[in-house]
């Protein structure tokens, strides 16, 4: 449960997009630039009150999918450590696309305490092409390498993604089978980045598992309280960015806004 992890109730993860890393397409700056830049995000949110953190390699585009090599592997496990040591909070990470099993590793070698894993339990259609559950190998690899403190955050029918191979599996079954294939909290998501989910997706989620239902994209300081008696936690990262838009530096006014509004909300308890 997210109890046990963090100190607020109904948790806000702000995300840190980490640049392009080392071979990727993008790829500028150095993987110890890539740290200094992360650290100074992860101190801007650390300030601003956020809960916990995710480290994502979103500007690595195009995706691999399903795998991602070593050198991003060790890049983001330097960057990653950087920002825990940095933000003294919960830190997790996710590999896009659904680069899961070296997620869990950079997240060992890293000390973090969770990871986002997209295409745990069955298997959609995403732009990279078709994702395949990982939920046997990755929780395998866990065990393996020792790192059942690490977390497994499964998204559901997940944004960007095509579900027309699953669409006899509603979104509330997807969520019973993540609960029985193990993993750890539930992510409900809106249909593209900066999305929010449907209250209706999110309620169904709820009623069908005993996992904490975290809701990943579209969570803003307007629209948190529509959803925050059905929620158990919020990972926001476009809301947090200059502009709103996602490949942006954090904007430390944005998160005040957001964790003001949460303090109010959780206030009322």
């Amino acid at each position: 449960m997210t109890e046990d992890l963090f100190t607020n109730c109904k948790p806000v993860v702000g995300v840190i997009h980490v640049g392009a890393l080392p071979g990727t397409p993008a790829s500028e700056l150095s993987v110890g630039a890539l740290s200094e830049l992360a650290a100074r995000e992860a101190a801007v949110y650390r300030a601003g009150g956020v809960d916990g953190l995710m480290v994502e390699n979103m500007h690595d585009v195009p995706y691999l999918r399903g795998a991602v090599g070593p050198e991003i592997v060790a890049a983001l496990a330097v960057i990653a450590r950087a920002v825990k040591s940095e933000a003294c909070l919960p830190v997790g990470v996710q590999i896009l696309a659904g680069a899961n099993t070296e997620a869990m590793s950079v997240a060992h070698a890293a000390g973090l305490d969770y990871i986002r894993a997209e295409g745990f339990a069955f298997a959609h259609v995403a732009d990279e092409g078709l994702i395949e559950s990982s939920a046997a190998e990755l929780l395998r690899l866990r065990r393996r390498i020792g790192a059942d403190g690490v977390r497994v955050w499964a998204d559901v029918k997940k944004k960007h993604s095509s579900h027309a191979i699953t669409a006899d599996v509603s979104l509330g079954e997807t969520a019973a089978a993540v609960e029985f294939m193990r993993a750890d909290a539930v992510i409900v998501t809106g249909g593209v980045t900066g999305e929010p989910p449907r209250i209706e997706d999110v309620r169904e989620a709820k009623s069908r598992c005993r996992l904490p239902v975290l809701l990943g994209s579209g969570v803003t300081a307007d629209n948190v309280a529509e959803f925050y008696d059905d929620a158990d936690g919020f990972i926001v990262g476009s809301y947090f960015k200059e502009g709103g838009l996602w490949s942006n530096t954090v904007d430390p006014s944005r998160v005040e806004r957001m964790t003001d509004a949460l303090r109010r909300l959780r206030a009322r308890l």
